[in-house]
């Protein structure tokens, strides 16, 4: 960064603390790129970026770096932000468009009502009737805990790990990398497995309860 640098990802308090330790200069930025924008602004992450933002920006000038944003979803609020920082010809480019046929037409949706306290023994039974000894499965939980609980259930009796929030990102890389290559063959994990991995040839993906 100090001898100069094309381009920066970074997440917005990593890239505030250089801002304010004086190791980056925002005033030649050419290109701003916002991903998961929707995520990141409902996170609370919006003062952040704005304070971000602030630097690279000067109110009604034409001069203002090119803004994308980039978001799976598109609530109001987001095209607030959006006028906030992009030129008042923006474009909005919407890949779903007026489709209701936002799934796949190749993958078949079943749900299953059980009471809580079956729950893992169900979970077990669905993964050997449709994801069988050789397949790959990841079971989303709502929180840490039960992530922890359901990886480590009897019930679940292929081999079977955990990601979630408290699992330092070297051992979270060490688990993907696992699954990827077939060492293990259930993922159990909260939403942070939600977006953003490239993982091929899952069999089978599992809610532990209604997604919000």
């Amino acid at each position: 960064m100090r001898s100069g640098i094309d381009i920066l990802v970074g997440t917005p308090g990593r890239i505030k603390d250089h801002l304010q330790n004086g190791k980056l200069d925002l005033t030649k930025v050419k290109h701003v790129v916002l991903d998961e924008v929707d995520q990141m602004l409902d996170m609370g992450f919006a003062e952040q970026v704005e304070d971000i933002l602030r630097v690279a920006y000067k109110k009604d000038s034409e001069d203002n770096p090119q803004t994308l944003l980039f978001s799976a979803t598109c609530p109001h609020w987001v095209y607030d932000v959006a006028k906030k920082y992009m030129k008042s010809r923006f474009e909005q480019i919407d890949l779903i468009g007026k489709r209701t046929q936002k799934a796949a037409t190749t993958v078949e949706h079943l749900a299953i009502e059980c009471h809580w306290s079956q729950r893992a023994a169900v979970i077990g039974d669905v993964i050997q009737v449709y994801s069988g000894s050789h397949g790959r499965t990841i079971v989303f939980c709502e929180t840490k805990k039960e992530a922890n609980e359901l990886a480590l259930n009897a019930s679940i009796k292929q081999d079977c790990q955990s990601l979630h929030g408290d699992i330092p990102q070297k051992q979270r890389e060490i688990t993907l990398k696992g699954f990827r290559n077939g060492s293990f063959k259930v993922l159990v994990a909260t939403n942070v497995a939600a977006r953003g991995l490239d993982i091929p040839e899952v069999d089978l993906v599992v809610q532990s309860s209604p997604p919000k």
